[in-house]
């Protein structure tokens, strides 16, 4: 079982219009808010390694900005080439006004 680790508060998650990067435990990880809901995937695509917290949202999916992979910001997993793989989805939790992520 893993630990929560703070990334930020929900301020500064609030008018985010795509993702936001986060260090968490050594890893990168692209925070997204949807409607006041926080998701957590791996920042990095599997493609070519391009940054999706900078990534285009369309709903519920990151654009990754290098190559066009989309990804589900909830499960992390690819929905479109050439990514061949989804990314690690972390659970996500608000206490108080921080944000954390669930770390192993």
């Amino acid at each position: 079982m893993g630990k929560f680790v703070k990334v930020g508060t929900k301020a500064e998650f609030e008018d985010i219009e795509a993702g936001k990067l986060a260090e968490a435990g050594g890893q990168s990880i692209a925070i997204f808010n949807l409607g006041g809901t926080y998701y957590a995937i791996e920042n990095t695509c599997p493609h070519r390694g391009g940054p999706l917290a900078e990534g285009m949202l369309a709903g519920e999916e990151v654009i990754c900005p290098w190559h066009g992979s989309r990804f589900n910001v909830k499960t992390g997993s690819v929905l479109t080439p050439p990514a061949p793989r989804g990314v690690k989805s972390f659970p996500v939790r608000v206490t108080g006004a921080d944000v954390e992520v669930e770390i192993e």
